[in-house]
């Protein structure tokens, strides 16, 4: 494919709208500024995997995930599954370790809530994350489901600290399959426990090593929308290149830049720590690739099959609304919570 078409075939994914929502909400909260996010005591901007505050001497990790209906209605059993394993990534994601999550969940009977709850339950103790607690409703209309996890890093990686200059890492793990028929690539449901908690560990061993201070989880914005939100939280721009983006065998590029896998980050490192950073994901068969470099200019563009197309410009319009100017650094913030 062209990068033209990859362009407007990514701006019209549910993804992509799903993400731009989010500018709507943070305004109706007045806390799109540092003067509103730091008000709340956050140690980083809104925008992050999740609120990081300031405790001692590392971070309280606080965040939440909520599913559509469609999802949670025709696979109740997976939908609970990746409610603990999402929030586990998110904690991960910023160089944190998760304590234990808590679930909100409204469903019409206890049959379509047990196999929500058992999903829960199965992803809880290959994550080795208890479920402590929560909120239920089985008299609901509809089912829908929420669930919030509580981590602690010491030190973190955030979606604010990304610089020019960098290289943009993408690492996924592609020993998995489709959940058919939704975007989801599972590379979960079927590991070993041990084995996703150690591939997880990567992410706060790097940040306490120095070795990475910015990333994201990839979300259901696809690789290519999740870097288009740290870049935006980090006040850069960047080239991607599409043609390098790790993928499973055979599968269009298209459907994949658009998937949510189970594992996945992006990550902004300084060039001097690509080599350590690659080298460990693949000491444990993580495939990783740098993509692309991040820029001083304010605009994302892809390349692929040797041309190039502006994804995105920052200056023109806002991609979640977050705020565009560096955050303070991290270790500024100590004093905020």
């Amino acid at each position: 494919m062209t990068p033209e078409a990859i362009v407007a075939a990514l701006k019209e994914s549910r993804g992509f709208a799903h993400k731009r929502d989010i500018a709507a909400v943070m305004g109706s909260l007045g806390l799109h500024s540092p003067a509103g996010w730091q008000q709340a005591g956050q140690a980083t901007g809104l925008g992050d995997d999740c609120a990081a505050l300031a405790d001692g001497d590392g971070y309280l990790l606080f965040a939440i995930e909520g599913f559509v209906e469609d999802f949670v209605a025709s696979m109740p059993w997976f939908a609970g599954y990746c409610g603990v394993m999402v929030n586990v990534s998110d904690v991960y994601a910023m160089g944190g370790r998760p304590l234990a999550v808590v679930d909100a969940l409204w469903s019409r009977g206890m049959d379509p809530a047990g196999e929500v709850l058992r999903g829960m339950a199965a992803a809880s103790a290959a994550y080795g994350v208890p479920v402590v607690g929560g909120h239920s409703n089985t008299r609901g209309e509809k089912g829908q489901l929420a669930v919030s996890v509580l981590g602690r890093a010491s030190k973190l990686i955030s979606s604010f600290d990304a610089r020019p200059g960098d290289d943009l890492i993408m690492a996924v793990d592609l020993r998995g399959a489709y959940q058919e028929p939704f975007p989801y690539w599972n590379a979960s449901t079927s590991a070993p426990g041990e084995r996703l908690r150690g591939d997880l560990d990567i992410l706060p061993a790097l940040a306490e090593a120095g070795l990475c201070q910015a990333g994201k989880d990839i979300s259901m914005a696809g690789a290519v929308g999740t870097a288009l939100m740290l870049l935006e939280c980090s006040g850069v721009g960047a080239v991607i290149d599409v043609d390098c983006v790790p993928r499973p065998q055979g599968v269009d590029i298209l459907r994949w830049l658009v998937s949510f896998p189970s594992y996945g980050f992006v990550l902004s490192v300084h060039p001097d720590s690509t080599a350590e950073v690659l080298r460990r994901f693949g000491a444990r068969d993580i495939a990783a690739v740098a993509c692309g470099r991040v820029t001083e200019e304010k605009a994302v563009w892809l390349r692929a099959n040797g041309d190039q197309s502006l994804l995105w410009d920052f200056t023109a319009a806002a991609f979640m609304g977050c705020n565009t100017e560096p955050a303070a650094p991290v270790d500024d913030m100590r004093s905020v919570a």
